[in-house]
């Protein structure tokens, strides 16, 4: 069952869609937010939602205020992290633990706040460890001071960070074969774009059963 709830936020409206698990033994809510330079829309945001539901995981896909006003460009990182606060209690109505989760710039903002909003754990797809072509300017502290359980899915071809690149920590890292920063694989690839969204979904499944151990 799918339901669409919006909640006023101090930055505006934010949407959440929800994707009720199947089960009514769902432990775990898995909410994720969309990157900067995108919406909900995101293939592995919809390949998600669409089959975690059956493995009795609620999916929450978070559409932050500025996206939701139809503007082009997201604010600065402690406002997004301002607007993600806001949506936590609406994100807990469930009564139960929620994974905090997003691509890209809405990964950092997981990773930046899953500790002090009590998240069980974060899921951080193609996280941004670096801009493309400045390694130098790393973002490994966000991702290692997430300071909950932590898993990382990361193209292997993203110019945002390449799996190799990943410092060591305490976290989890599922490789996606030839994928960018999109999790799009190349034509001439031997991997498929359906293939690809299956390791992306077969591990997010794998890593969430740890978490209802």
């Amino acid at each position: 069952m799918t339901t669409t709830e919006t909640v006023p936020t101090g930055l505006g409206d934010a949407r959440i869609t929800w994707y009720e698990a199947d089960s009514a033994a769902a432990r775990l809510v898995v909410a994720l937010s969309h990157g900067a330079g995108g919406g909900i829309e995101a293939r592995d945001l919809q390949a998600l939602a669409a089959t975690l539901p059956a493995a009795g995981v609620t999916v929450a896909l978070v559409e932050q205020p500025w996206r939701v006003a139809g503007k082009k460009l997201a604010p600065a990182p402690k406002r997004l992290d301002e607007g993600w606060r806001d949506l936590w209690p609406a994100l807990n109505a469930p009564g139960l633990p929620v994974v905090a989760g997003g691509r890209s710039a809405g990964a950092r903002v997981a990773c930046r706040t899953a500790r002090e909003l009590g998240a069980r754990a974060v899921l951080a797809l193609s996280f941004p460890l670096h801009p493309p072509g400045s390694p130098e300017k790393s973002r490994a502290d966000e991702l290692l001071g997430a300071g909950v359980p932590t898993l990382v899915v990361q193209g292997g071809n993203d110019p945002f960070g390449r799996p190799a690149e990943f410092p060591d920590g305490d976290h989890e890292l599922v490789e996606v074969p030839f994928g960018d920063h999109g999790f799009a694989v190349p034509k001439r690839a031997p991997l498929s774009q359906e293939a690809a969204l299956k390791v992306i979904t077969d591990g997010v499944a794998t890593w969430v059963e740890t978490l209802r151990e």
